[in-house]
């Protein structure tokens, strides 16, 4: 186990920001800490960094304690912060050789390590021009930049494509994939829905300064009933269907076709609800073939994490 977060707790005056969190992240897995402005979840990335202390509990990076090994927690993390964390009038050579000498960086190894993670970020032909032409995006590029000088265990990324043009957005989330790919651990916070489902193996729901679920997506969708919805359109190939068309016709469904959970049809379209549509595909196609149907179309519909944060909470990530 990489990190481990301990039943953390944090207020400010007689608001609790963060409430006893408790969450743990694998070595090389990328995982998401999903929820709205206002959750926590900046409060509980300053904890894990270092940069304010916990009312109770603790994390442990590496073995190391927050609270008591404080300096070597920050040299195995790399922090991407929400806020833009560079020199304006450096260029983007000049801003990571200052942050190379603050992070201790061998200086034979300076000229590399700055190259490499120019190269990681597409910066490497923008390499000699001052931050104060970057865009948005570029900048929080550089700042990722920056976070990986120092070949950190752990990457957080807070909020790393807000305000971003979509360019650098796709660059920003290709770039997390590949790092992950390479064994680099990282804790990607978001309220973009789409972005924690791609990227992430695991996520926990953080909502009013509690995680109030955690688990991979689809454990998620299960926690919550949330089904897949598999359409089927179908023309009928004779007037009498073998085995009917009522109540023997979805207990025989039911019987014969793997995972199914609940069926709707009418004269030219058949619905089924499962927990995995992959598995149950297959086995309803040939059900309805042996059953007289001809197939014109299949469309599957997946519950999103959307939908899931909205069952939890009652409200819209967005809210």
């Amino acid at each position: 186990m990489l990190l481990s977060v301990r039943g953390v707790t944090k207020d400010y005056g007689k608001r609790r920001a963060v409430d006893n969190v408790s969450f743990e992240v694998e070595k090389g897995e990328i995982f998401g800490l999903l929820g709205p402005n206002g959750a926590g979840k900046t409060t509980l990335v300053s904890m894990i960094s270092g940069l304010i202390r916990p009312l109770t509990g603790d994390i442990l990076l590496d073995g190391k304690s927050v609270l008591r090994e404080p300096m070597e927690v920050k040299r195995r993390l790399g922090v991407v912060p929400q806020d833009i964390a560079l020199y304006p009038s450096l260029t983007a050579v000049e801003n990571l050789q200052f942050w190379a000498r603050m992070q201790d960086v061998p200086a034979r190894e300076e000229s590399a390590r700055i190259e490499r993670v120019l190269g990681i970020t597409g910066l490497s032909e923008r390499r000699k021009d001052r931050v104060a032409t970057f865009s948005g995006g570029m900048k929080r590029r550089l700042n990722i930049a920056v976070a990986l000088l120092h070949n950190p265990l752990l990457l957080i990324l807070d909020e790393p494509t807000v305000g971003v043009d979509p360019q650098s957005r796709t660059h920003i989330l290709d770039t997390v994939a590949d790092l992950a790919k390479q064994g680099l651990t990282v804790l990607f916070t978001s309220h973009y829905m789409e972005e924690v489902e791609h990227l992430c193996g695991r996520v926990a729901v953080m909502d009013e300064g509690k995680i109030i679920a955690q688990g991979t997506v689809t454990e998620l969708k299960r926690i919550v009933g949330e089904m897949d919805e598999v359409s089927v359109n179908v023309t009928k190939l004779g007037a009498n269907l073998v085995g009917g068309a009522g109540d023997d016709f979805y207990a025989q469904a039911k019987q014969e076709v793997p995972g199914l959970v609940d069926l709707r049809m009418n004269d030219e379209e058949i619905v089924a609800y499962t927990q995995s549509s992959s598995q149950l595909l297959p086995a309803l196609l040939a059900f309805l073939v042996s059953r007289g149907f001809k197939i014109q179309s299949v469309s599957v519909k997946e519950p999103s994490l959307e939908a899931v944060f909205l069952k939890l909470t009652g409200k819209r990530l967005r809210d």
